[in-house]
């Protein structure tokens, strides 16, 4: 069977951290690579290398083109790709996934996972959360959720065989992420279900064949948090890897929510990884813990704690770096990093953030307690910073006309809760998240009642606040302090999770630099 796990090492969760749902990763020699969702973002399904599981740099996105990712103007937010798969098959990456606002699965490949990656052969095939394995024959075999597996020519996207009604767990909701391993002998299937929320569970199940009968695993679920006090919730979507020392792990989607009863998430979907180990035949996972230092023996030999995930971009490349996404679509003449050296420029597609169409240019809120700035000439035009989960919830601090304002966008709901004159000249602002204080002193005078602050008998049980700034000769002034709870997957609805957007919504500005570190 399968060889331990190292001893040695320790590191850090989740490994990517923020919006970063649905992981799937292989590996090729002494090098790991991995995908996830993309919804309605472009460039769409990003990809990341690593050489220890535990630290992970973005080398690009598998559909980085108009032609590879067709998103209609109207995609509804949360729609769009939906669960990559990534393998390495006969001297070339094999990334498959689903565009469900046009209802295919599509298959990419390259020689090079950094790209550039192929035309999409499409598949007509219902359901999503596509999967590629092949035996030893050379065919290759898809599952989907259901859990329905076909023998495929990925080549030419040509069903040979099925689908055939397989093994869908141990009967939770939503059996999907299905996943076909050949492991000494057997097939392993991996199925996540419960729905992605807290009910979210990893199950597995193994036959001689692909096509089953499959036996179920005696310790189903092998992994779930369902029903703990974990600060990780909502653990599945999980694929599984061997390391190069002959270990084996496990990387999943989890959740990290905050505040009081209901809690609430505003990263997203993140992805986790943990140690497998092999007991008689099957796997055994352990919890998920959050981001603390783990005991020694708990990952892969050599890795060390990731960096602190500060950045900063001066918009001095000839192109945008790999973080960067846009909702739906970017044209080319929305935006320019020659126009002005050294600084980005955008130009107004779009008169609104509560629309589609709006040009933006975003990047993932990684942490809970962060600071992003931009420094920003608005010219003649409007723009601004936004904390954005889709059109009908975002916070914006935006400059226009000589005045600086914040807007907050929650459900049916907009108002302006804060302005001001701007300064002269390019403008600093500043969006800072951080956790609130859940348990707050007792009200005990009237004074006390009607000092400003949260209403009497209310407790700030959500989230986090997120604080807009303004920089002045004087420092930086505190434009609004707004409840970040309402910018929350709870609230909101979808898969995604927040997103940090420099934005233009009537003529254009230009962007000097983008500086995000946690706090």
């Amino acid at each position: 069977m399968p060889a331990a796990r190292p001893t040695g090492g320790v590191y850090r969760n989740p490994v990517l951290p923020g919006f970063h749902p649905d992981p799937s990763v292989c590996r090729v020699g002494e090098d790991y690579y991995l995908v996830c969702s993309s919804f309605e973002y472009v460039p769409g399904v990003p990809v990341f290398h690593s050489r220890d599981l535990v630290n992970w740099r973005q080398i690009g996105n598998a559909l980085d083109r108009p032609d590879q990712l067709e998103l209609p103007p109207d995609t509804p937010a949360s729609q769009g790709i939906y669960a990559p798969t990534i393998r390495h098959h006969d001297g070339r990456f094999w990334m498959i996934t689903t565009n469900v606002s046009l209802g295919r699965h599509l298959v990419v490949t390259a020689v090079d996972p950094a790209g550039p990656w192929s035309d999409p052969v499409y598949l007509d095939l219902p359901h999503v959360d596509p999967s590629l394995a092949w035996d030893d024959d050379g065919n290759c075999w898809l599952t989907t959720s259901g859990v329905k597996t076909y023998r495929i020519d990925p080549e030419v996207g040509l069903v040979l065989e099925g689908p055939i009604s397989t093994w869908s767990g141990t009967g939770g909701q939503y059996p999907e992420s299905p996943h076909l391993y050949r492991i000494d002998g057997w097939w392993y299937l991996v199925v996540s279900e419960g729905g992605t929320h807290t009910g979210h569970a990893v199950s597995v199940a193994r036959s001689r064949s692909p096509l089953g009968p499959f036996e179920p695993g005696p310790a189903n679920p092998i992994l779930t948090h369902r029903g703990t006090g974990r600060p990780v919730q909502a653990t599945g979507h999980a694929d599984l890897v061997q390391a190069v020392d002959g270990s084996w792990w496990m990387v999943l989607l989890g959740i990290r929510a905050r505040g009081q009863w209901p809690p609430y998430h505003v990263l997203g979907r993140e992805t986790f990884l943990v140690p497998v180990r092999w007991v008689d035949g099957w796997p055994v996972v352990d919890p998920v813990e959050e981001a603390t230092a783990a005991p020694a023996g708990s990952a892969p030999a050599g890795a060390a704690p990731p960096g602190s995930g500060a950045y900063r971009d001066d918009f001095d490349d000839v192109r945008l770096a790999y973080r960067w996404i846009s909702p739906r679509s970017r044209p080319d003449a929305a935006w320019s990093l020659t126009e002005r050296p050294g600084w980005l420029t955008l130009h107004a597609t779009g008169s609104t953030l509560d629309r589609a169409g709006v040009t933006m240019v975003a990047a993932r809120q990684q942490h809970h307690d962060c600071r992003a700035g931009v420094r920003l000439d608005p010219g003649d035009g409007v723009a601004g910073l936004t904390l954005r989960v889709d059109e009908a919830h975002h916070y914006d601090v935006e400059v226009s006309g000589g005045t600086v304002r914040v807007v907050g966008r929650v459900g049916p709901f907009r108002q302006v809760f804060a302005e001001r004159p701007a300064p002269a000249g390019p403008v600093v602002l500043t969006v800072a998240t951080r956790t609130r204080d859940l348990y707050p002193p007792v009200v005990t005078s009237a004074a006390e009642l009607a000092a400003p602050g949260e209403p009497y008998g209310v407790r700030p049980a959500g989230s986090d606040m997120v604080v807009f700034e303004l920089a002045t000769d004087d420092g930086p002034v505190v434009l609004a302090e707004l409840d970040g709870r309402y910018l929350s997957t709870e609230v909101a609805a979808g898969f995604t999770g927040r997103v940090i957007g420099l934005y233009v919504t009537r003529s254009s500005a230009a962007f000097d630099w983008f500086d995000y570190r946690p706090t």
